[in-house]
């Protein structure tokens, strides 16, 4: 099976404007493309921006509503799946959601952030309640999560017993925290012997000052590529071949005794 080529779009956007969004994100679509990638991941809510106040419910829509529509024409035109975040309305509920779109336009997943973060994501957001959502693509099985969800093991360990291969991660990390994009996610990626894509934004917006650090850390805990502080599409290879080795050789997930963990919940 060939490697899927992913790119990794660390950028903001245009906060509080979803069609400047679009058109990043179009722009990015066609450079990863060209450089040959089949799967292009944003950071969360990528489409609308993150630190938008009220906005969240002003701009958030529906999973099949107009942005989802526009992702889908770029992603048919550009012909890569796109993995994009944003804010999701469902009745009177908002949540922060990430969504991933094949090359043929088709909504592959959709997935609700179940770890809300700090006051502003409380006061906004209501979590999702489903801890593992998945699709199918180029062969491999992609998982989705959002930011503060990798910091807990226990969210990345069932991704792992679900057979997750490929966990993208668009995130809002911010400073001082670059440690869990620096340490933490290759280390994640490799207890659970999978590939982590962990995306960022970039630069300050409001009170909050993000770090960048993008990362595709592999099951080896090394870092297959990495992104500095500015806005940046980052390139690099998801390889079936070297993940079926380093499961081969990893004992973590056969060495487990889950008849210990009940505690755990």
């Amino acid at each position: 099976m060939p490697s899927l080529r992913t790119a990794l779009l660390q950028s903001s956007g245009h906060p509080g404007d979803v069609a400047a969004g679009l058109k990043v994100l179009d722009e990015a679509a066609d450079r990863a493309a060209a450089a040959g990638a089949r799967l292009l991941v944003t950071s969360e809510m990528f489409l609308t921006g993150y630190a938008i106040g009220d906005g969240v419910h002003r701009l958030a829509e529906p999973a099949d509503g107009p942005s989802a529509e526009a992702v889908a024409e770029i992603a048919t035109r550009r012909g890569v799946g796109v993995l994009y975040g944003y804010p999701e309305r469902d009745g009177e509920d908002v949540f922060n959601a990430a969504q991933l779109i094949g090359p043929d336009g088709k909504r592959l997943a959709n997935y609700r952030k179940t770890h809300l973060y700090g006051p502003f994501e409380h006061k906004y957001f209501t979590p999702g309640d489903t801890p593992v959502a998945q699709a199918e693509f180029d062969g491999l099985r992609i998982g989705i999560m959002i930011c503060y969800d990798v910091e807990f093991p226990e969210n990345v360990r069932a991704h792992a017993l679900a057979g997750t291969d490929l966990l993208l991660v668009p995130t809002a990390q911010m400073h001082p925290f670059q440690f869990v994009a620096e340490s933490v996610v290759p280390v994640r990626a490799f207890e659970n012997q999978m590939y982590i894509a962990y995306v960022n934004r970039t630069g300050r917006e409001r009170s909050f000052e993000f770090v960048g650090l993008s990362c595709l850390a592999g099951p080896d805990g090394a870092t297959r590529a990495r992104a500095g502080r500015g806005e940046e599409l980052v390139i690099g290879d998801v390889d079936p071949e070297l993940l079926t080795a380093s499961r081969t050789e990893n004992p973590y997930l056969h060495d487990r005794r889950p008849g210990l963990y009940g505690s755990l919940s």
